[in-house]
């Protein structure tokens, strides 16, 4: 009975086996074409994404080596070092460890050979649009013309340049004959990135400064009003007995009054700064100043960062606040006090 019974179970078993090994089969044919889509459908999700980034970016490149991140942070460090090494190898020149190149005597290049000369002074006479008959009269009593003009810096280190802006209408009428102007006397300093306006003249300055020391090796550098006359001998052997002094800032030292009014001529729009009893700091007259190459020279590694007051010569004595530098008070550049020995003079 047992025998026959258990020969009746063998066909069902036989006939569900193959049955669920079939259903087992198409069960994981189902699974490995789903998962298979869902890669490949996130693969095409990713390739989408890149070209969408690449796209709305304009890069190709989505991310930056660590070889190229160090790259580019060791050449921020040398610019920050070759900056600094500028100032203390100026420093250093003044201070005679290393050859003063003072005018008169010659550096050498890399090969030894002798060059060009050091510069004792860079002049710049800060003049404007309409001040066409002033700078004629200039150049008839103490600025040559011409050759004479080479032959100054020559013969007295001494180089001279009417320093200008331009238009707010680029292009224009007086843009036109201040370039008519200099092809004929070859003696401006054109500031092609400062409109020339009363309110830009401490930029002026600024820039001035920066360009002069960027393209004349000096030991110093003059700013003038162009109502102003100079004895350039005097004004040389002056400097001469201050070429030792690395750090030196020149001028007619004073103070003032910090108008708070709106409505008055010289206003200070940042007369809070000033403290309560409104008075400017020491600093030299804007008729005219001098500074040594080291001061001219970290103006122009900071000149898109030193700050600018309403008049200009207030604006470079405040940047000189907190350094160590050396504030010489010459009465000889008080230009409207006509004291004895002037070395200028207002007209």
């Amino acid at each position: 009975m047992q025998s026959r019974g258990s020969s009746h179970r063998l066909p069902g078993l036989a006939l569900r086996s193959p049955i669920s090994s079939f259903m087992l089969a198409m069960l994981a044919t189902m699974a490995s074409v789903y998962v298979a889509g869902r890669l490949w459908q996130d693969a095409e999700n990713r390739v989408y994404l890149i070209k969408e980034l690449d796209r709305r970016t304009g890069k190709r490149q989505t991310a930056i080596s660590v070889d190229e991140s160090l790259k580019m942070v060791a050449c921020r460090d040398q610019h920050k070092k070759l900056a600094a090494l500028e100032m203390e190898l100026a420093a250093a020149r003044h201070e005679g460890y290393v050859s003063k190149y003072g005018y008169g005597s010659e550096s050498s290049d890399t090969n030894g050979a002798p060059s060009k000369k050091r510069l004792l002074a860079v002049i710049g006479i800060l003049t404007g649009f309409e001040s066409k008959n002033g700078r004629d009269a200039i150049r008839k009593s103490w600025v040559p013309s011409g050759a004479e003009l080479k032959k100054l810096e020559e013969d007295k280190g001494v180089v001279v340049r009417f320093v200008i802006g331009r238009s707010a209408n680029r292009g224009d009428s007086m843009d036109r004959a201040i370039d008519d102007e200099n092809k004929h006397s070859k003696d401006f300093i054109v500031l092609d990135n400062v409109v020339e306006a009363s309110e830009e003249v401490p930029k002026k300055t600024r820039l001035f400064l920066a360009h002069a020391v960027d393209t004349w090796d000096a030991d110093f550098y003059v700013k003038v009003n162009d109502n102003i006359y100079v004895n350039i001998d005097s004004l040389g052997a002056m400097l001469s007995a201050h070429v030792d002094k690395p750090r030196v800032y020149l001028g007619c030292m004073k103070s003032g009054e910090v108008f708070s009014d709106s409505n008055h001529k010289w206003f200070e729009p940042d007369w809070w700064k000033f403290g309560d009893g409104k008075s400017y700091f020491r600093h030299a007259s804007g008729e005219m100043f001098v500074i040594s190459r080291a001061l001219a020279q970290f103006i122009s590694i900071n000149r898109d960062i030193l700050r600018t007051y309403a008049h200009d010569d207030v604006s470079v004595g405040s940047w000189f606040i907190g350094l160590d530098v050396n504030h010489v008070d010459e009465g000889k550049l008080c230009c409207s006090s006509w004291t004895s020995g002037a070395i200028c003079s207002a007209v």
